[in-house]
């Protein structure tokens, strides 16, 4: 029997890889590359569930996260209005009171132009949220009167909530709200916005104080989006 010739080995080594290479990289991609990719940190208490989860034949342990409840305001116009909406995938809220014409009116101001900027993405909305009690549609329709941007449908500007609104912002938003103890009819409220998910959980917090916090919402809202098409790619819908 004649010995096997350099060329015929050479056809055996390339008909091996071209059958072969394929699935190595698949399990490559797949084991070693398919969570290459920055996530936003999870804010708030986390507990263990008691559970396994698996992914890609590993097993993890479950854990619970920090969530917002829903809650129920009035809008600009008096309609109700949810918190959270169910089409909507990212939220990012804030406190104001339309008495306030410092930080108030600075958000307000912020939210305007993010607002503006993400209004043909149908997955992102913003809520201001005022913590007045004393609130009504005339004061709030004087407060956002030179802001055309609560028209367009993303941004809503809400009061009168179902709940008590300063344990709800602290509690579950984890930011600070309260009466001020000098003047019953000022507020001391968090000048941070907060990024929640599709889960309702906590993402981030922007400090709107802190040179450069706006710039990071913003990116931090295209990269939340990724992470939530690469989830539920089949659960967005236009709007």
């Amino acid at each position: 029997m004649s010995k096997p010739t350099q060329r015929s080995r050479s056809k055996v080594i390339i008909l091996a890889m071209v059958l072969l290479l394929p699935g190595f990289l698949y399990i490559a991609v797949n084991r070693l590359g398919s969570n290459e990719y920055v996530s936003l940190p999870v804010f708030g208490e986390k507990k263990l569930s008691g559970e396994m989860k698996r992914n890609w034949g590993r097993e993890y342990p479950d854990t619970i996260f920090h969530t917002l409840s829903n809650i129920s305001f009035k809008d600009v116009k008096g309609n109700d209005k949810a918190f959270f909406e169910v089409d909507t995938v990212l939220t990012v809220a804030h406190l104001f009171y339309s008495k306030d014409q410092s930080f108030s009116k600075l958000m307000f101001n912020h939210v305007n132009a993010l607002s503006d900027r993400f209004k043909t993405n149908p997955i992102v909305s913003f809520y201001s949220i005022s913590v007045d009690p004393k609130e009504s549609v005339s004061t709030l329709g004087s407060f956002v009167k030179p802001y055309k941007n609560v028209e367009q449908g993303n941004w809503q500007v809400v009061f009168q909530p179902n709940v008590d609104i300063f344990d709800y912002a602290q509690k579950q938003m984890l930011i600070d709200a309260m009466i001020d103890p000098a003047d019953s009819s000022k507020f001391l409220i968090s000048n941070q916005f907060v990024l929640i998910d599709s889960k309702r959980r906590i993402r981030g917090f922007y400090d709107i104080s802190q040179k450069g916090e706006v710039e990071r919402l913003e990116d931090e809202i295209k990269l939340q989006v990724v992470e939530e098409v690469r989830n539920r790619p089949l659960k967005i819908k236009q709007k």
